[in-house]
């Protein structure tokens, strides 16, 4: 059976599978990224991860993976196959797809960032499927955003598209790690709703989830904190929709998982700020935490796609050259 690696790697832990021709997840594994142990470990880590599966693959299925995708966080240069700079995981400049190619028998592999692959799936296969336009925002430690354009996801110039968490919705508020003052996903994200509510609460180890639990029990101090988040993710959200014009918003992330407790108020908050911009659609993530994997399942595809047209057009092009040579063959004689 043909088929795909994919592996999802995060600040601390990798999830990986394999994945066939028609998106099924053939086989999935988890394993831990070992960060503590610094960048060099980790990247010895994936590569072994990955092994491993290859090996897996040949044996359940009779035939080595065909290709593999892998989902990287931080700066990606994915035309390069270089990931560039991941604060987490304390790497610079590493050529994963270079590494992984090598270390799978040269195979192709294709790079990606891990929340635009996590939109690929979800803008394919999941919430956002048979939508043209979509933005895809995961509410987690911080807040990120992948632009899903007829099937395929906007980079930018440089690899920098979609941040959203980094508008500045309160000027002169937090501090953020970017180095400006009351970006989003100081104010919307899980990791700050933790925060505030830890404070607010007096219990420090309480956190989002806690949040939205006492929300929903009618706490009207965590009722502040909620709306304080909501309000800051709706504004984020229509300086987005303003910009992008998409039809579908797809919300995704721990924070999502308190379903109708975030998205009855944050339809109505976003609502209450369009003017002339068009509502989009505001619904939940499908894939969960297994969007990374499919979507790196997808890049694998995709890049087979693109080799496969590559070799079928240079195959075309050396028959035209043929017939040529033997029709100016014929004209000489």
């Amino acid at each position: 059976m043909r088929h795909v690696i994919a592996l999802d790697v995060g600040g601390t832990g990798m999830k990986a599978a394999l994945v066939g021709a028609d998106g099924a997840l053939l086989h999935e594994a988890r394993r831990a990224t070992g960060r503590e142990r610094g960048p060099d470990a980790v990247i010895g880590t994936i590569l072994g991860f990955a092994a491993e599966l290859r090996a897996y693959g040949r044996e359940r299925y009779g035939e080595s993976a065909v290709a593999a995708g892998v989902a990287v966080p931080g700066i990606v240069d994915a035309e390069a196959g270089i990931a560039v700079y991941a604060a987490n995981l304390g790497w610079r400049d590493v050529p994963m797809r270079d590494l992984l190619g090598e270390r799978l028998g040269g195979v192709p592999v294709a790079l990606g960032h891990d929340v635009r692959t996590g939109g690929l799936a979800e803008g394919r296969i999941g919430a956002g499927r048979g939508t043209d336009r979509f933005l895809f925002v995961p509410l987690g430690t911080g807040i990120a955003g992948a632009i899903g354009i007829g099937g395929a996801i906007e980079a930018g110039a440089h690899g920098y598209a979609g941040e959203i968490g980094h508008v500045v919705v309160r000027p002169g508020g937090p501090e953020c790690g970017c180095g400006q003052r009351g970006c989003l996903e100081t104010l919307a994200s899980a990791s700050a709703v933790s925060r505030a509510w830890a404070a607010a609460s007096g219990d420090p180890d309480a956190d989002a989830a806690d949040c939205a639990k006492a929300v929903e029990s009618g706490d009207a101090g965590a009722a502040r904190v909620w709306q304080e988040a909501v309000d800051a993710l709706a504004d984020g959200l229509v300086t987005a929709l303003t910009l992008l014009d998409p039809r579908t918003l797809i919300i995704g992330g721990g924070l999502a998982e308190a379903g109708e407790t975030l998205f009855t108020p944050l339809r109505t908050a976003v609502e209450a700020r369009v003017t002339f911009q068009k509502l989009p659609a505001i619904v939940p993530a499908a894939l969960g935490d297994t969007a990374g994997c499919l979507g790196a399942g997808l890049l694998a595809w995709d890049l087979l796609d693109t080799h496969s047209s590559r070799d079928t057009h240079d195959s075309r092009d050396t028959d035209d050259s043929e017939s040529t040579d033997a029709l100016d063959t014929e004209v000489t004689a």
